[in-house]
């Protein structure tokens, strides 16, 4: 194709170039084929990309397909089922929910409910009715002096400078609207987080809001802040589910002059947390560093967040508990499927438990060492619908963050673009152009109905089994497919193994 577009390029160029001249034709037409041809030519002999060396120009048609995948993927290919981290109508449920719309769908379901992988709630034919009230969790133990009152549900971690200023303002005011917390992130506290909503102050590795000019914690700077009366619980992030042992990224384009002062960074640069933290190195400092946040707070619940690996850690955290007499107020376990952040896929793919068995781990072995009553234990990582809700505390969570549902509630499509500043929607950007494509007004009334909604949905599940309140969700509550098949085998003839002894006789 290479050598073709040489030779006969040259040649029809030529030919369009006499053609206009002999008929005083406009140039326009010779004049774009020269320039493609010229562009050809430089593609031909750059030694960069193959496939345009190859193709000089049909190559482009090749990148263009490419940067569009995920839109293609999500009108003309994807089924109702399909789509990755979220199928369509899991997204679908949610804009629907948060525009305070009907979530119902006609003609039944579209999964393959006698596949093993198939989930279910048994409902009970003593139904209760819904309770109108929703649900809420007290966050605090005996250390702590101001606790709270949380919602069963809750927005995750998510940065201002991963998120823009409107998603931010959108978020709090929504939170502040339906009553339910707001998680800063790592990036600090932005002037965008005091819209009046309820925030969990994230402390991450880099410290940022509370930091010295080295990088290490500062705690006169963290004070000021964690005293501010929007601020109603502290975590400590040691880890998280998109890149568990791996640091924060925020990308040098997203690293605007003004994320960099919240942040106390220098701007433009790509900033990247240590894996780990400066201020311990083991349990008993972790503990330590949880007492040292409660105090300089006021008192208020001071917790961590992690993704379950070395699970002999977690262990040690445990001893160290009653050792020290110190107990976090909440422990915060973030899924390996769960992360909004941008992340080598290495990791995302490959390192971390998943949300499920690391909770059933953490309830465990809070319980073997008699510390489980004494703090709260909160699920984040791929918690969307009213069904991952209730599996959660069936399997030993008090409550729940969510990160990219409320991200779905102000408009994101799933265009997987969050770590390259170009978010069509303007949730995941700082490109101001982009940016003005999100309305506040309209976004935060959605994220408010989207919390109230699913909210209502888990009160009608509980109902529809038979229980009256959250203590008594648990595992009981679920069937799976391959119970199915298990029934399967104890009930139905084996039509092969009679099929077996005829051979033989």
């Amino acid at each position: 194709m290479r050598d073709k577009f040489l030779s006969w390029g040259i040649v029809l160029v030529i030919a369009t170039w006499i053609i206009a001249i002999l008929i005083r034709a406009h140039y326009w037409i010779p004049t774009l084929l020269s320039a493609i041809y010229a562009l050809g030519v430089y593609n031909a002999y750059q030694s960069k990309h193959a496939i345009l060396r190859n193709f000089p120009v049909l190559g482009y048609f090749r990148y263009f397909f490419e940067s569009i995948s995920p839109e293609m993927q999500q009108y003309f290919i994807e089924r109702e089922t399909d789509g990755k981290p979220f199928p369509r109508n899991q997204r679908s449920a949610v804009y629907r929910r948060a525009k305070n719309l009907s979530d119902t769908v006609a003609f039944g379901t579209q999964l393959e409910v006698n596949q093993r992988k198939y989930e279910g709630i048994k409902h009970s034919i003593y139904a209760k009715s819904p309770s109108e009230e929703l649900p809420r969790v007290w966050v605090g133990g005996e250390q702590c002096t101001q606790p709270y009152h949380a919602s069963l549900l809750n927005i995750s971690a998510m940065s201002f400078g991963a998120l823009s200023d409107r998603a931010q303002i959108s978020l709090n005011r929504g939170a502040k609207k339906g009553n339910f917390y707001h998680n800063t992130g790592e990036g600090g506290i932005s002037p965008y987080h005091l819209e009046g909503g309820d925030l969990c102050w994230q402390i991450g590795t880099g410290y940022f809001g509370c930091r010295d000019e080295e990088g290490k914690f500062n705690p006169e700077l963290f004070k000021k802040y964690s005293t501010l009366p929007n601020v109603k619980m502290i975590e400590i992030k040691l880890s998280q589910g998109a890149k568990p042992g791996h640091g924060g990224v925020l990308p040098g384009v997203k690293n605007t002059p003004e994320i960099a002062a919240i942040r106390h960074v220098t701007p433009g640069m790509t900033v990247i947390s240590p894996p780990s933290h400066t201020s311990f190195s083991n349990a008993a400092g972790l503990l330590k560093f949880v007492q040292e946040l409660r105090e300089l707070s006021g008192g208020k619940p001071v917790g961590f967040k992690l993704c379950i690996g070395d699970t002999k850690e977690f262990e040690d955290i445990c001893v160290q508990m009653n050792v020290l007499k110190i107990y976090p107020d909440f422990i915060t376990i973030d899924g390996a499927e769960g992360g909004t952040g941008a992340a080598p896929p290495e990791f995302s793919d490959g390192v971390g438990m998943p949300l499920e068995p690391a909770l059933i781990f953490v309830n465990r072995t809070l319980n073997n060492y008699n510390v489980r009553n004494k703090l709260r234990v909160i699920a984040s990582g791929k918690v969307l619908t009213s069904l991952d809700i209730l599996r959660a505390i069936a399997m030993g969570a008090d409550m729940c963050n969510n990160a990219r549902g409320f991200m779905f509630s102000l408009g994101c499509i799933q265009a997987l673009r969050c770590n390259s500043n170009n978010c069509p929607t303007g949730v995941a950007t700082q490109d101001k152009m982009l940016i003005k494509g999100l309305d506040v007004t309209d976004k935060s009334e959605r994220v408010y109905h989207f919390h109230k909604n699913t909210l209502h949905t888990c009160n009608e599940l509980i109902a529809a089994a038979g229980r009256s309140s959250y203590e008594e969700v648990d595992a009981t509550m679920f069937m799976r497919g391959d119970e199915f098949d298990h029934l399967a085998d104890l009930y139905f003839p084996d039509i092969l193994g009679n099929v077996k002894q005829k051979a033989r006789s």
